[in-house]
């Protein structure tokens, strides 16, 4: 174990040599450590301090490809294998289904089965399905799926008129208008003073919004942010009730904490008490979701509500090459804004690989047919169609890509159309497969089967796999594609797990069924960007980035604008290896050639000057630790890591070695004599307070003042170890025993 405020020390061949990888990109069944201790293996340092933080509020800031999931699990399986934590007690929550089933996936490969991990909607249905008999009493109300038809119903009984655009736009007001707590009779100036440019008068949309609240209780349902807002009244109203929750949930921890909105932060709220038992992990560079009320306010101001928090920040970038990383860094170094103040500068971790490349076209269907054709040049040289994406702004923009494709004979995928597991095919062979299970013993197709993997293949034969695809592509080639995921799935499912069988299939596709867990499909991407959030491909091809699309035409605040350069940033970080960025000069051929490239590129494109001065890095890789004074004081920002030795220039990651800024065998130009000295104050200073020698500066600390003897406080404040708080307290005697003047020893601080 390492010594307590100190991070372990991994062998090189772990982390530091590009071993860790991005959560997707790891087995997909590896066998469960065998020790808690050795849940830690592989970590690098600051995913090793996330883990080993198990008590106190904690604050994880993570940078795209830096392994926040692989922490956080890894944090939860070692407080569960070490005894520390209760699976029962930890109640670990997410955005989507898929985000929660890969946690619990990972949970229980790492050990920690048990663990409830869930959407903040799905844990809250959970209590309200158990807590209505008691708290309200009769039938609960039937939940809605899609709540457009209940606007559209709502609109005509106010005769007001929508069309389909409207509708969908109206419906996006009324769950902006639920999750930020805004009653109907509040909505106009709620919506005029979060600056929200209404798609009908605010008036109409108040309207509406009120009639579409009577329908819900005339006809008995409710819709998801219902979930939340009951949740939240019963937990606030019911003390009894509340108690019993918490006395189940001891630790918390919530993933994508940028995206919260102020109805899922005050539910947080409830379920915590009076607790701190909280670790939240999130990236204020990756808030793309403001529209629906999401706010990075909770994650920015976390120190703040919580002063003695624990804040590792995360930067070793482990999914993209340095030449992606450098463009990512570059798109947010001109950004403004409070979350560009928080913004985390990535250091790649992987070997180089080949520049982005910059194309434009002359309109949009020579921009597609050239996606395609590159594509088709990628999957002949040996990339696999499912390890490609071409990514949009708006969904609108998709049809040029499939007509392109398919002309090409490139099989893809829509990402955000039907789910995998609801389409027909999937339901059927699930169907067979499960029947297999059951009897197939008197099966004669699987008389010939000698394992998993042959005996899937036998059943799904029946349902139209072959062992090879349909030619072209249209209805046919999808169907084929999904029958060949799960072949797929079977493949690494009995690598992972010797002895498995059909039984045992069938309950893992259950349970990725439950949660929207799709195996990979065989096809190029097709995807918005902010679907495409949490995903990524070793080839990206971002299309349509040109001004007027990225930014938006309707972005029009500096705020808009900047969500609008993290989206783009979001899709840069997609990519793990090649990356593609396209726009065309025209929408259809023959137009007016009146487009240009994206703002965003300026300066960063070859040719391409800065509209706008680059700003210095503000975010750093380390770990902060909670302070118990002047929570009004700023966080000092701890030194970039990785660290180098200032003699040798060797990688440094032994706390102590970056305390010093050099490798112990370096030599050491330190003043003996002024060490001395700070060692007798400091002992002064020890007593005075009670406390051990340690707890004012440690003796790497003293070494370090020592060999750089400091002159001014800005000076003193860089040598890691000089917190805020240590430097208002003790900086004017280490300074006045720099320059070599004597001290009075009486009481400190009088």
């Amino acid at each position: 174990m390492p010594a307590c405020g100190q991070p372990a020390q991994p062998s090189p061949a772990t982390w530091q040599h590009g071993h860790v990888t991005a959560a997707t990109h790891s087995t997909l069944f590896p066998q469960a450590p065998d020790t808690a201790d050795a849940v830690l293996d592989g970590l690098d340092p600051e995913q090793r301090e996330v883990a080993t933080a198990l008590h106190g509020p904690v604050c994880v800031l993570a940078g795209a490809g830096t392994g926040k999931t692989r922490a956080i699990t890894h944090r939860i399986a070692y407080g569960v294998r070490a005894g520390i934590l209760q699976p029962s007690s930890v109640l670990a929550v997410t955005f989507t289904n898929r985000a929660a089933g890969e946690m619990r996936g990972r949970l229980r490969q790492l050990g920690a089965a048990g663990v409830q991990a869930r959407t903040f909607h799905s844990a809250a249905l959970r209590q309200l399905q158990y807590f209505w008999p008691k708290a309200i009493g009769g039938s609960m109300p039937r939940l809605v799926d899609r709540k457009i038809q209940l606007v559209a119903d709502a609109a005509a009984a106010c005769r007001i008129r929508l069309d389909r655009n409207e509708l969908r736009d109206v419906t996006a007001e009324i769950e902006w208008s639920k999750v930020t707590q805004t009653v109907p009779a509040d909505y106009a100036p709620a919506a005029a003073k979060a600056g929200r440019e209404a798609p009908r008068d605010p008036a109409e949309i108040a309207q509406i919004y009120n009639v579409y609240e009577d329908l819900k209780r005339d006809r008995s349902v409710m819709d998801f942010e219902d979930v939340l807002l009951l949740t939240v009244a019963i937990l606030q109203d019911r003390h009894d009730i509340a108690d019993q929750v918490r006395s189940q949930y001891q630790h918390f921890v919530v993933d994508e904490y940028q995206d919260v909105s102020p109805l899922q932060q005050r539910l947080l709220e409830l379920w915590l008490g009076e607790r701190d038992n909280l670790c939240v992990v999130g990236d204020a560079s990756q808030t793309i979701y403001s529209f629906t009320g999401a706010t990075p306010d909770h994650l920015l101001d976390f120190r703040t509500r919580h002063p003695g928090a624990t804040v590792v920040k995360l930067v070793r970038d482990y999914r993209s090459t340095p030449q992606v990383v450098h463009l990512a860094n570059g798109l947010l170094a001109q950004a403004n804004g409070r979350a560009a103040d928080h913004r985390l500068e990535l250091i790649s971790q992987r070997d180089a690989g080949p520049e982005p490349v910059y194309t434009e076209y002359t309109d949009e269907p020579a921009e597609a047919e050239g996606a395609a054709r590159r594509i088709r040049e990628l999957m002949a040289s040996g990339v696999p169609a499912s390890e490609i994406a071409i990514l949009f702004r708006t969904n609108s923009q998709s049809e040029s890509y499939e007509q392109a494709l398919a002309d090409a004979g490139v099989p893809y995928q829509l990402r955000g159309a039907e789910r995998f597991f609801d389409r027909p095919e999937v339901r059927k062979a699930g169907i067979a497969l499960r029947g297999a299970a059951r009897f197939g013993g008197n099966d004669t197709l699987l008389d010939d089967a000698v394992d998993l993997p042959s005996q899937v293949r036998a059943v799904l034969s029946g349902e139209g796999w072959t062992t090879e695809p349909p030619a072209g592509s249209g209805a046919v080639r999808e169907r084929w594609e999904s029958l060949a995921a799960l072949v797929n799935l079977a493949h690494d499912f009995a690598a992972a797990k010797t002895g498995a069988t059909l039984a045992d299939l069938v309950a893992e596709l259950d349970e990725r069924a439950n949660a929207q867990h799709a195996p990979t499909v065989q096809g190029v991407t097709l995807a918005s960007l902010h679907s495409a959030k949490g995903l990524e491909w070793d080839v990206v091809f971002l299309v349509g980035v040109a001004e007027g699309m990225m930014p938006i035409t309707y972005a029009k605040t500096d705020e808009q604008v900047e969500e609008e350069r993290r989206l783009l940033y979001v899709g840069v970080t997609r990519a793990r290896r090649h990356l593609h960025v396209s726009w065309a000069l025209t929408r259809a051929p023959g137009g007016r050639a009146n487009r240009r490239p994206s703002r965003f590129l300026d300066g960063l494109r070859p040719g391409s000057t800065a509209t706008v001065g680059r700003a210095a890095a503000r975010g750093s890789g380390g770990v902060e630790r909670g302070f118990t004074s002047r929570p009004d004081a700023a966080p000092r920002r701890t030194q970039r890591s990785p660290a180098r030795c200032r003699v040798c220039g060797r990688t440094l990651t032994d706390a102590g070695e970056m305390k010093l800024m050099r490798c112990e065998d370096c030599p050491s130009d330190m003043d003996e004599g002024l060490y001395e000295r700070l060692r007798d104050w400091r002992g002064v200073q020890a007593r005075l307070s009670g406390q051990p020698d340690f707890c004012v500066f440690t003796d790497k600390t003293l070494m370090a003042i020592a060999e750089t003897e400091p002159t001014t406080p800005d000076e003193l404040s860089r040598i890691p170890g000089v917190l805020k708080r240590k430097l208002d307290r003790y900086g004017d005697d280490v300074l006045a025993i720099c320059a070599g003047q004597e001290l009075e020893q009486g009481p400190e601080g009088e």
